[in-house]
């Protein structure tokens, strides 16, 4: 497993974070509704929102009419290698139990 992967993993254990990616994967939000959506307090979702950043998750941007406002949205690197290696993954497995079913029915 590459470290990219390791870091999206990590990123994605915590339920919050999962729960930040489900609301960005509708549009991207401010980092004030992500955090009333979710619950949290603005620094909580700050520290969470850095670790999704620094995993490659979602990225940063600042409206032309306040720079003070973040708005954040999925990037698509770090999903897409997952899913490449849980493809991988599966076809190992789809394999392994088709050799077992193989094997018990021949018995």
């Amino acid at each position: 497993m590459t470290a990219s992967i390791d870091r999206t993993l990590t990123a994605l254990a915590d339920p919050h974070r999962r729960r930040v990616v489900d609301l960005l994967r509708q549009r991207p939000h401010r980092a004030g509704e992500l955090a009333d959506a979710v619950g949290l307090t603005p620094p909580a979702m700050s520290r969470h929102l850095r670790a999704l950043r620094q995993a490659g998750l979602v990225e940063e941007s600042h409206p032309d009419f306040d720079a003070r406002v973040r708005v954040y949205q999925l990037t698509p690197g770090p999903m897409a290698e997952l899913k490449a290696w849980l493809e991988i993954a599966e076809a190992h497995w789809i394999g392994q139990l088709s050799a077992l079913k193989a094997h018990v029915e021949g018995s």
